[in-house]
């Protein structure tokens, strides 16, 4: 296999690295950027009170879009395998 097809692979998989935690990221920063809203008109300074909505919505966004990811991963890796066995 020439380099370029191997850096192009590579490449592509950096991508779809980045598309499947696109969505928990982006969850993860609107639901921190609430709540540190939330805690500064509320005056609330505890740093703890952050972390557990995010690691819910985190949690829930992992759980809806599970079978969204998996199919793309599935697809990448299938096709990374099948280019492996010719």
């Amino acid at each position: 296999m020439p380099v370029q097809a191997l850096v192009g692979h590579a490449q592509e998989a950096l991508v779809l690295a980045l598309l499947l935690s696109l969505p928990v990221l982006v969850v993860a920063a609107l639901v921190g950027l609430l709540v540190g809203a939330l805690q500064g008109a509320t005056q609330i300074q505890d740093g703890s009170v952050g972390h557990l909505p995010k690691v819910v919505a985190g949690g829930l966004v992992l759980v809806l879009a599970a079978p969204w990811m998996g199919h793309h991963l599935l697809a990448f890796a299938s096709r990374m395998l099948g280019l492996a066995g010719s």
